[in-house]
């Protein structure tokens, strides 16, 4: 995001008279608003990219349409800025470490194995509960992050997995999958 936009940005919301949230109240109340937890790869200049999200949204399903969020800061980002498309792998309840090992800064996130590149490059978590591969569409900058949207272009799921969520600065297993 450029110093630019961000003025701008903070001009407009010092414009409005109303009082905000401070940074750590706001992350209060998203630390219990549980949410899934998905890997985003792509391949970079260098080789794979990946990253931790739990930002991931569906958009849209006429046409299919999700978006995810990374702040500008992100090691992720230099590479993201220049990708056509991703893999967006949503973690089953069994990976709470894939997900630890995606979320962490200076080291090789590949290495340890358990992915596959799919015909087009994108790498997939081996084991997710469902993946879906998307082209980018738009990357817009909001705040100190950046919202990106992509087409979906085609899928995956496991039928007999469970999603791993994240609530409170810890994963959870969902365990019974009766609906209520």
């Amino acid at each position: 995001m450029s110093a630019r936009s961000l003025d701008q940005l903070e001009r407009l919301l010092v414009q409005q008279d109303e009082p905000q949230l401070s940074p750590e109240q706001y992350k209060a109340v998203f630390r219990r608003h549980p949410a899934g937890v998905a890997v985003i790869a792509f391949q970079g200049p260098a080789g794979p990219v990946g990253f931790t999200a739990t930002s991931v949204i569906s958009v849209s399903a006429a046409p299919p349409l999700l978006a995810f969020s990374l702040a500008s800061t992100s090691s992720s980002w230099p590479a993201l800025r220049d990708a056509t498309t991703v893999a967006v792998s949503f973690l089953s309840d069994a990976q709470d470490d894939v997900s630890a090992r995606f979320a962490t800064s200076g080291v090789d996130r590949f290495a340890d194995g358990g992915w596959r590149a799919l015909a087009t490059g994108e790498p997939v978590i081996d084991g997710a509960v469902s993946w879906v591969r998307g082209r980018v569409l738009q990357r817009t900058p909001v705040g100190d992050s950046y919202l990106v949207a992509l087409r979906a272009l085609e899928h995956g799921t496991d039928a007999d997995a469970s999603a791993l969520v994240y609530h409170d600065r810890a994963y959870h297993r969902l365990g019974d999958h009766t609906a209520i």
